[in-house]
């Protein structure tokens, strides 16, 4: 099985950054010709793509969403973290809420598309040393969310998980996201098997293992104090994971 997985991840490995390498120049067009609302319709349409790409690792992306969202509002998707294919289908599934992530500024640079779009799609790039940065470019992408209807995606686990078992939640960038947008929705979302992926380390990949996100209820932000809401976004997903 490991034979398969070593030759399933050459092709998905150049598959993918092909991907990555033919969007960036059209993520560029995108937004210079039709401003950041054609560089979204390029990176939604780029990461379904990069969905697509998995099938060549035989690994199928399911989301569960029994949910009425709301709509024409800010929502605030709070996720356990497994992997980076945690996030694709994420943008492409929800995409009507416009979903904007709180990243590591390390990415900010030097990945062809993925860097692109977190400088110029509106993400928020924070520097985990330091502190005083971190909560600034939270605050500003906070309010960002809220002037455009826009939504945001955080791992308040801050890393990901790479056995599948979920960490305690860091409630700091929550609690700044809930405080400027106090009549917004947070929406957990539960992942599980995306941890397989790299369950063999970085090469090869994982294959065969299906990756499936669950959305539960919204719940509206200033109907709980905040220590209770926590409590409760945080047993909610952890609840679902296998």
């Amino acid at each position: 099985m490991k034979v398969i997985s070593y030759i399933l991840s050459s092709i998905f490995a150049a598959v993918f950054f092909l991907l990555l390498i033919v969007f960036h120049p059209i993520q560029w067009l995108g937004l210079k010709l039709f401003g950041i609302k054609g560089h979204q319709s390029v990176v939604n349409i780029m990461n379904w793509f990069l969905i697509q790409s998995l099938l060549i690792l035989g690994i199928r992306v399911k989301v569960t969403n029994k949910q009425e969202l709301p709509e024409n509002t800010t929502l605030l998707f709070v996720a356990n973290h497994q992997s980076t294919f945690d996030i694709p289908p994420i943008i492409w599934h929800f995409k009507k809420h416009i979903p904007k992530f709180v990243s590591k500024k390390e990415l900010g640079k030097g990945i062809p598309s993925i860097s692109f779009n977190l400088r110029n799609g509106g993400a928020a790039l924070i520097d985990r040393k330091d502190r005083k940065q971190a909560l600034v470019e939270l605050a500003n992408f906070s309010k960002r969310i809220n002037k455009n209807k826009w939504s945001a995606v955080i791992y308040p686990e801050g890393t990901r998980s790479r056995d599948g078992k979920p960490k305690k939640f860091a409630t700091n960038g929550l609690k700044i996201l809930t405080k400027y947008n106090p009549e917004a929705y947070i929406v957990p979302l539960t992942i599980n098997n995306s941890w397989k992926v790299f369950k063999y380390g970085k090469f090869p990949l994982g294959i065969g293992s299906p990756i499936k996100i669950t959305t539960h209820e919204p719940i509206k932000i200033n109907s709980l104090p905040f220590d209770e809401l926590v409590d409760k976004v945080e047993s909610t997903i952890k609840a679902s994971i296998v």
